[in-house]
């Protein structure tokens, strides 16, 4: 979701006219948003005032078999569901990002045609190692654009494939362009400059397992350091009781120094600057987000997404900027790799210098400008 909306808000930034690829962009695009029915993204994408539909769909990787049949009525469903909203809206480009719900709108760009053509699409593999969703996809794709290098091994073409890096959004980059930034967001958080700072998060549901383990080793932490934590909204209230005992059983310039919230997105930019570490899963944006800030991690791949951030968090790893921590291992680890990494300020700055070279600000815009590449201005049949 996050990719799409960072590549939406290039593709409406005002800019000069210019052009691409020979098509000259003189005025914005008219975009519709596709999603499945009952999708999460429903509420933030119609906030941002984008137009927007839903379509049935349904995944097939890793589903019983008494499942596999009312899913797979469910993508024939979503086929036709597609085809009508071609055939109403006429797209020149369609752009995916991943997920199962792409299928039936592939499905259908490939056997719609309108004005003597079929719309264009552009694949986004925002993973370093694509899903079997976007695998798929790549069969129907006229281009595609990867988040790292390492994708290439996992694509059966090589032709058409383009590097742009995973793309950010506005928010997000507007705190990172400034290196006095953490400054503000330390002063928004009302945290202190002289203390090293650890963020944790685990994504806007959250990370039970991360949560957990922060919470019995912030005694030893808040001795030395001050932690923002994003809990995620699951484990909200267990977060907050915890917080109470933990207020009465340390000194209260201890206390203080403890930051927790259930869950940030516009003050997630200002979070990132400020921190020192980040202690996070694997999933696909912190490819962009951390690298953008330059900002050292400890990555805890989730167990339970097959090997997806498993091998992103590789990636991180193996550039050193990042080390990996196995959710097994929380419980007896966390406390010392958290205290071995703040106390070594020499290794943080390698591993700061070797985050924010696999940063790519233009992300969002590299992938916008491939999506006017693909429109045909003369109509022509695809």
């Amino acid at each position: 979701m996050y990719p799409a909306l960072a590549v939406y808000q290039a593709l409406m930034a005002p800019s000069p006219e210019t052009e691409v690829s020979g098509l000259l962009k003189s005025k914005l695009p008219s975009i519709l948003w596709v999603g499945g029915i009952g999708g999460m993204e429903a509420n933030l994408v119609n906030r941002k005032g984008l137009a927007y539909q839903e379509i049935p769909a349904a995944g097939v990787h890793g589903v019983g078999v008494r499942i596999l049949p009312r899913n797979l009525w469910q993508i024939g469903r979503g086929l036709l569901a597609s085809r009508r909203i071609l055939q109403e809206y006429q797209p020149d480009v369609l752009f995916f990002t991943g997920g199962y719900v792409a299928v039936p709108m592939a499905l259908a760009g490939r056997i719609t045609r309108y004005r003597r053509r079929r719309p264009r699409v552009l694949l986004y593999v925002p993973d370093i190692e694509p899903g079997l969703a976007l695998k798929t996809l790549a069969r129907f794709a006229d281009h595609i654009a990867i988040s790292g290098e390492e994708t290439r091994r996992f694509l059966s073409r090589q032709a058409g494939v383009t590097l742009t890096g995973y793309p950010t959004r506005a928010e997000l980059s507007n705190w990172a362009k400034s290196t006095d930034n953490w400054k503000e967001g330390r002063r928004l958080f009302g945290l202190k400059e002289a203390l090293p700072l650890l963020l944790v998060f685990g994504g806007s549901k959250g990370a039970r397992s991360i949560n957990r383990a922060l919470l019995t080793i912030l005694p030893d932490l808040l001795a030395e350091m001050q932690v923002l934590h994003i809990s995620g909204t699951l484990d909200w209230e267990e977060i907050e009781s915890s917080k109470e005992k933990l207020v009465a059983n340390i000194p209260p310039e201890q206390a203080s120094r403890y930051r927790v919230f259930p869950y940030l997105h516009d003050e997630m930019g200002a979070a990132l600057a400020a921190a020192d570490l980040v202690v996070c899963r694997a999933g696909a944006s912190t490819l962009g987000e951390l690298p953008l800030f330059g900002l050292p991690a400890i990555l805890v791949p989730y167990p339970y997404a097959w090997r997806y951030q498993q091998v992103n968090a590789e990636h991180l790893a193996q550039n050193g900027a990042a080390t990996i921590l196995q959710d097994g291992d929380l419980s007896k680890k966390l406390r010392s790799t958290v205290q071995e990494l703040l106390r070594n300020p020499e290794k943080l700055e390698q591993m700061r210098i070797k985050m924010r070279s696999l940063a790519h600000p233009q992300a969002a815009q590299s992938i916008a400008n491939l999506i006017y590449s693909l429109v045909q201005p003369d109509g022509g049949a695809g």
